[in-house]
């Protein structure tokens, strides 16, 4: 089904139907009372744009590196009180510490945006009265499941946005849709078809981006089991959005992905670990094996869009090591 809907979204196809009339109609009762429960926030998310790692700067040292933030309420980091508790300003102290580097954060991700929002992201981050980004990431996806937008439209939307932005010269980390059946307060059978269509959608947005040059983390795990077995800790108070510790999960996730594509990670983590289930995989079946496990990357099998075989194009899965992340530096007024 992934495949059909990468498909689909790269020949314009139309959406694919994954459910039946009676189906749609259980599920339109459930989502009913899923809204009645799930909170739902009208805060502003902390504003976190500015510069990181001041204490890197050097004189006469290369300019800061440059990273970009895009996406839905997720990215923008709605649900947490402070700026250095959101993703995007914990993944530029990460890198800042890792690059000794300042790094120059600019998020323009909006709360409640679908993938049809890209397109406007796109054309702030690469004002031409500013330097692009070196960077960027992209968080989005779950509004387009909840909001029932056609798989193929979303997945096209958001090629489109990988695309500028590869042409401009960045590099392009996804975070792909995070897995909506561990919201805690969302019933069955409303439960099992979000986690299905969420984790379809995770696929085919890997399929799609890969074959772009661009890299994808599964954001599984951001709402995922350790959410499922700590639902109190891992979501904010109104049981859809992430907390601070939710989102430093998140952003431990990605800080690996984020320095590799600079090449800041060390070499001998590029290697695939067959010990931990890394190695080259069709990108379709790299792609399913990702969305059913949070944190997973998938990138290009050659570090280019060509690497393909008898079976299609290729791609390499990796779980890397992460170690837990937490703020420690304030984010800039």
């Amino acid at each position: 089904m992934a495949r059909r809907i990468a498909t689909a979204a790269a020949y314009g196809g139309g959406g694919i139907g994954l459910l039946g009339g009676m189906a749609v109609g259980v599920l339109l009762t459930e989502m009913q009372l899923a809204r009645k429960v799930v909170g739902g926030s009208a805060d502003v998310p902390p504003r976190a744009d500015g510069r990181y790692g001041a204490a890197f700067a050097r004189p006469g040292q290369e300019p800061p590196v440059r990273l970009g933030f895009l996406g839905d309420s997720t990215a923008a980091g709605q649900g947490v009180a402070l700026a250095g508790e959101t993703p995007a300003a914990l993944v530029a102290s990460g890198l800042a510490a890792v690059a000794e580097r300042p790094v120059q954060l600019v998020n323009v991700a909006n709360p409640g945006a679908q993938s049809t929002d890209l397109a406007r992201q796109v054309s702030l981050l690469l004002d031409p009265q500013s330097p692009h980004p070196n960077v960027c990431v992209i968080m989005i996806g779950a509004n387009d499941v909840t909001q029932r937008m056609p798989p193929a439209k979303s997945v096209r939307l958001l090629a489109d946005a990988v695309r500028r932005l590869r042409d401009a010269g960045c590099e392009v980390i996804v975070g792909t849709c995070p897995d909506l059946g561990s919201v805690e307060p969302v019933y069955q059978p409303l439960r099992w078809v979000a986690r299905r269509l969420s984790r379809q959608l995770a696929a085919a947005q890997t399929i799609a981006v890969v074959g772009l040059g661009g890299r994808t983390v599964s954001l599984g795990a951001l709402l995922g089991p350790e959410f499922e077995a700590r639902p109190r800790e891992m979501f904010g108070p109104d049981n859809y959005h992430p907390s601070a510790e939710g989102y430093a999960t998140a952003a431990m996730a990605m800080l690996p992905t984020v320095c590799a594509t600079l090449g800041l990670w060390p070499a001998q983590d590029e290697r695939p670990d067959s010990r931990r289930g890394e190695g080259f995989l069709p990108v379709a079946q790299a792609a399913v094996e990702a969305a059913a496990e949070g944190g997973t990357e998938v990138t290009a099998a050659t570090g280019t869009v060509s690497g393909s075989g008898p079976r299609g194009r290729w791609a390499l899965l990796k779980r890397r090591r992460r170690h837990r992340l937490t703020p420690t530096e304030p984010a800039p007024a």
